[in-house]
């Protein structure tokens, strides 16, 4: 299912979210959702 969303707009989300998150990059938010628990 599309969203309509650029791939810029997509870029700009998961780089805010890395910021919030403290981590660096994909495999760092990935990480810390492994350790939290919100994927498993």
């Amino acid at each position: 299912m599309a969203m309509g969303l650029s791939a810029l707009t997509v870029k700009s989300h998961l780089a805010r979210i890395a910021r919030k998150l403290g981590t660096g990059d994909r495999a760092g938010m990935v990480a810390v959702a492994l350790r939290t628990g919100i994927i498993h």
